[in-house]
């Protein structure tokens, strides 16, 4: 089980993210502390392998425990969670080791995608003594690192990673033109990226038929990540 520490001085969020955790198998909630100092105590005391670490606190800011988390060498994976959106909050958080960032309000579902990607990381690097590129690549960075190398003419990495990003989000079937309006790209642009994740055996389809007989074709993930067929 990995054992989660939340650090939130709200109780109300507390308890909230308390129940968020618990619907997550593989998680086990361990305690919450409403101020820095206070978790630097639990987390010097007891075993904790994650941190759910809201940002603004009165007596020391979540960016600042990070960092002191960092400093003491503790071996725990820290969870952002803030209403800041500026990019200075984003970039500390995420240069002092967190693994993830999420902005409040967040939904349960978004929660659940960040605890369930860590632990397949840490599943991952406990039961390989040596990891191979592919192994990160499919099972760590959800096939990111490997789209990378060497797209075909006129696509774009960071469009890539927008596209996929939002496919492993949405995690069901969806057509062209759905995920056109969810990246906020047109459809003829979109369908060049989804043609490429196929011809990479990410993505498969589905053909339907509509109330006049047009086709409609509807994407779906092979494996990993997203809609398992």
């Amino acid at each position: 089980m990995i054992k989660v520490l939340i650090v939130e001085d709200s109780p109300t969020m507390a308890e909230i993210n308390r129940g968020y955790i618990e619907r997550v198998t593989g998680f086990s909630f361990c305690g919450i502390a409403s101020n820095g100092a206070e978790a630097l105590k639990i987390i010097r005391s007891q075993k904790i392998d994650l941190v759910l670490l809201d940002i603004f606190m009165p007596d020391m800011t979540g960016l600042e425990l990070l960092a002191k988390i960092r400093q003491e060498n503790h071996s725990v994976d820290v969870i952002l969670v803030s209403a800041a959106q500026d990019n200075v909050s984003i970039q500390t958080g995420l240069r002092n080791g967190a693994v993830d960032y999420l902005i409040k309000p967040f939904e349960f579902e978004r929660l659940q995608v960040a605890l369930q990607g860590l632990e397949k990381r840490l599943n991952l690097i406990k039961n390989n003594s040596k990891v191979v590129q592919c192994d990160l690549d499919q099972e760590i960075f959800s096939g990111i690192s490997c789209l990378e190398s060497e797209l075909p003419k006129g696509l774009d990495c960071n469009t890539v990673k927008r596209v996929w990003s939002k496919i492993i989000e949405i995690n069901n079937e969806f057509s062209a033109d759905e995920m056109a309006t969810f990246v906020g790209l047109s459809p003829v642009s979109t369908r060049k990226y989804l043609k490429y994740f196929q011809s990479i055996k990410l993505l498969s389809t589905n053909v339907s038929y509509g109330a006049i007989g047009r086709p409609v074709y509807k994407y779906y993930c092979t494996k990993g990540e997203g809609n398992q067929k």
